[in-house]
């Protein structure tokens, strides 16, 4: 009995040390679909229903992932939460797809240090919505943390999708576009309807993505994570720099613009914005659904993507932190723009209707 306790316990302490790697929900299940396709891949052609879910099931695990997404996301919004999502996330994505498409059109062979434009695109224009949350708790206020409202916007590959296509890269016809994407609108029609709906589809968010990661997986060898670490750390520290700097950099320009005082141009929710999700892992597999053509590459797009999520997990809180710092030397910070924002008797209107809480897998 007591070596069934002391097996038992062990078992647990390694879940949570697994449960301690940045996006695990969807790392560790991407490795084990990988390690299978590597050593066991006869294994995944068994038949029936073993085949349809961790082989096959792409197709069907996404859409249901962007059904429940959709239903997550909430742009009623206090103005002055509008303002600070939309800020940061177009800083955010515009710099992640001009430097996708600048390696695409003008690096040689149209890859800069092995990186993809596909991979490039796909994991600085989506963040970490539950390390945004944690961190914005830690170190914001209320409008850093309602701004997840409009920033959660980035998740999936809508905006992978958009720039490839627009910049002639991929070939999406608007029949499968429309496909791919009305999952997401018809969730987003549903939570916004009815707030129990959407409560109800919450979990399932979580749930789909350790399914995704492991279908995901089955299509990767190490080989290909060998291939794809150091790039895929690069990136990494490419998605802090550039598109953790540009959100904070446009968020600082509204706040000259609006006229805030110095004290009160608070840039926390910029360096949080500055990660790459593990949902974003699950982007390639979703655009090569679209374009075939993008077979060849979609393995190491993933591992790359993979690496940097890890990496920017690892990188963005001590970024979070450095900010507020230099930030209270300087005598800004979080309650000095709530303080110019909402005056002294008046709650921020972001915690009358705060934003759900992300599920920590992403």
């Amino acid at each position: 009995m007591a070596k069934s306790h002391s097996s038992r316990g062990g078992l647990q302490g390694v879940g949570r040390v697994l449960g301690k790697i940045p996006g695990a929900a969807m790392i560790i299940p991407l490795f084990l679909g990988a390690l299978i396709n590597t050593f066991l891949p006869e294994l995944l052609d068994i038949g029936s229903f073993t085949t349809a879910l961790f082989r096959d099931g792409t197709g069907a695990l996404l859409a249901l992932f962007f059904f429940c997404l959709g239903a997550q996301l909430d742009l009623r919004t206090a103005p002055v939460t509008l303002e600070k999502g939309f800020a940061i996330l177009i800083g955010k994505v515009g710099i992640g797809i001009a430097i996708g498409l600048g390696v695409a059109f003008l690096a040689p062979g149209g890859t800069l240090f092995g990186l993809l434009p596909l991979a490039i695109i796909a994991a600085m224009t989506n963040s970490n919505s539950a390390l945004y949350v944690a961190l914005t708790k830690q170190f914001g206020n209320a409008s850093d943390r309602g701004a997840i409202s409009v920033v959660a916007m980035n998740d999936g590959p809508f905006f992978t999708m958009i720039a490839l296509g627009a910049a002639g890269l991929a070939s999406f016809p608007i029949e499968m576009l429309i496909g791919i994407l009305l999952p997401l609108f018809i969730g987003f029609f549903v939570g916004n309807v009815s707030g129990t709906a959407r409560e109800f589809l919450k979990p399932g968010e979580a749930l789909t993505i350790p399914f995704i990661g492991f279908v995901v997986g089955t299509g990767i060898d190490f080989g290909t994570f060998v291939q794809a670490g150091l790039p895929g750390a690069l990136l990494g520290v490419m998605t802090v720099v550039f598109s953790g700097g540009a959100a904070m950099g446009v968020l600082w320009v509204i706040h000259v613009i609006r006229r805030r005082p110095k004290p009160a141009r608070n840039l926390i929710a910029g360096a949080a914005e500055s990660t790459t999700a593990g949902n974003a892992i699950a982007t390639p597999a979703a655009i090569t659904l679209v374009d075939p053509s993008f077979a060849g590459i979609e393995a190491v797009a993933t591992a790359q993507i993979a690496a940097a999520t890890v990496a920017t997990a690892i990188i963005v809180p001590f970024l979070v932190a450095a900010i507020s710092r230099w930030q209270d030397r300087r005598g800004v910070g979080p309650a000095q723009e709530d303080e110019w924002n909402f005056g002294r008797n008046r709650e921020p209107a972001a915690e009358e209707n705060p934003a759900p809480e992300e599920s920590a897998v992403r």
